[in-house]
């Protein structure tokens, strides 16, 4: 889920409003971005590849929000991490996307969890 826009990154291209297919973001006062309706992020991270400026935060938890604060975003690196690691604009040449490799680790992600639903309502009858 989107977390935090960092104002002092955002060059206010306004490429996050624009690419979000859920409509999240609204342009401020200033020009720059906000977050205007968080619940109904699909944490997809299109605003995080979109943004050269590296100014976004999406939390890989899709179901709640996730406290963060622009001083341990910044410190920990964070920041446009998505956007290299996908290989998107600058980082292409050296980080070719291989996202579609995510699709086994996926599906054992699914089996397993459907394994442990499963497993639970042997235990509690079916309930």
């Amino acid at each position: 889920m989107i977390e935090l826009i960092v104002a002092e990154r955002c060059t206010d291209c306004g490429a996050c409003i624009e690419v979000c297919p859920a409509h999240v973001l609204d342009r401020g006062h200033a020009g720059l971005p906000v977050l205007a309706r968080v619940e109904d992020c699909q944490t997809c991270f299109m605003c995080e590849l979109y943004c050269r400026a590296d100014a976004i935060y999406v939390a890989p938890d899709c179901d709640r929000r996730v406290a963060v604060s622009t001083e341990d975003v910044l410190a920990s690196g964070r920041l446009g991490q998505y956007r290299k690691h996908s290989g998107w604009d600058e980082w292409a040449e050296q980080f070719p996307n291989e996202q579609w490799l995510m699709e086994t680790v996926f599906r054992r992600a699914g089996e397993a969890a459907a394994q442990l639903k499963a497993k639970q309502a042997d235990v509690t009858g079916g309930t």
